[in-house]
């Protein structure tokens, strides 16, 4: 089953040139579960990326645009009055997708961004007074603006936490860019897209959930992974710079959250053991959107990339895990 999923890696590869953390990190999200909050300029292929995702695995898909004026029943529907029988019939809203592309949610007000917490936490929208399951694939991949520009806003702290992985994106290279125009004059003309070797669909994609979820992590990496989320609570311990920098930790949704993306990673690679080097990969997006920095770290110019590199640093791989990791290794 991992070849499959590689072909589809390769595929999103051949539709969405350069972005190969984004294309990687939504195989992750996909192959966990886990949301993922997608933050950068517009016009860098993020709604392509997800619409090809979907299709590659036949799931329905639905982008919703966030707005200040968007009501809660406009996102997870509400009840309509039919006229034929008099009765109130419920009409589902765009929610109920198994892949849902958030597009600047940012944007969204309070009363919005409540209701769409309960559907990422619970997996369920409640209205009118009755409570209805969503797909059980359900996966939100959100996008937001940079806060500078003219009207965003901050995400709540508990809505933020409810992402697995916050993914920065950034402007394609000039050979990035240059094939992206040939791309685009490809299509223009006519010619064939890339077609995927091998269609999966929903059955398959939570069978591999049970997978990821059963890869080997030896006591060692799992303490490791404990010590990195751990830091980020006392990191004036590890570094005196780095008193007063961070206003609050993260919480052990982190230490969940690096545990299925460092073992998604490691399935991805064809292994069935994680290894430090796949935790060290995925703990900055993992981290990123879950440490608030102070004025005083705004002040002597840290960000949150910054405090996790310097985490990584200091914080030692357990004495008892192997150097080289091997095949055989992962037995157990």
């Amino acid at each position: 089953m991992q070849s499959e999923f590689l072909a589809l890696k390769q595929h999103l590869q051949s539709v969405i040139v350069g972005q190969s953390s984004l294309l990687e990190r939504m195989m992750i999200g996909l192959l966990t579960g886990g949301h993922i909050l997608l933050e950068g300029p517009p016009g860098l292929a993020k709604t392509t990326a997800v619409k090809a995702l979907s299709q590659g695995v036949s799931a329905s898909f639905q982008r919703i645009q966030f707005t200040p004026d968007l009501m809660p029943g406009d996102v997870m529907g509400s009840d309509i009055l039919d006229p034929k029988t008099g009765q109130l019939v419920f009409v589902k809203g765009p929610i109920f997708h198994e892949i849902v592309l958030a597009d600047e949610i940012n944007r969204a007000p309070p009363k919005v961004q409540s209701a769409l917490l309960e559907a990422m936490a619970e997996k369920q929208v409640t209205a009118g007074g009755q409570t209805r399951p969503l797909p059980e694939l359900f996966l939100v991949l959100a996008t937001q603006n940079p806060l500078e520009q003219s009207g965003t806003y901050p995400l709540p702290e508990a809505q933020l936490d409810r992402f697995m992985l916050h993914v920065v994106l950034d402007y394609p290279s000039e050979e990035e860019e240059l094939k992206i125009l040939q791309l685009d004059r490809q299509r223009h003309f006519g010619e064939d897209k890339p077609a995927l070797s091998t269609q999966l669909t929903p059955e398959k994609v939570l069978q591999a959930r049970k997978q990821v979820a059963e890869m080997f992590v030896s006591p060692a990496v799992e303490r490791y992974m404990v010590a990195l989320i751990a830091a980020t609570r006392k990191l004036d311990q590890l570094d005196e710079r780095l008193t007063h920098v961070v206003e609050i930790g993260a919480s052990p949704r982190a230490s969940i959250s690096l545990l299925h993306a460092a073992s998604a990673k490691a399935w991805l690679a064809g292994r069935d053991f994680v290894t430090p080097d796949d935790v060290a990969e995925v703990l900055p997006d993992i981290l990123r959107h879950r440490l608030a920095i102070s004025f005083t770290g705004r002040a002597h110019q840290w960000t949150a990339d910054k405090v996790i590199a310097r985490m990584l640093e200091l914080v030692a791989v357990p004495a008892d895990v192997s150097e080289n990791f091997s095949e055989d290794s992962s037995e157990g």
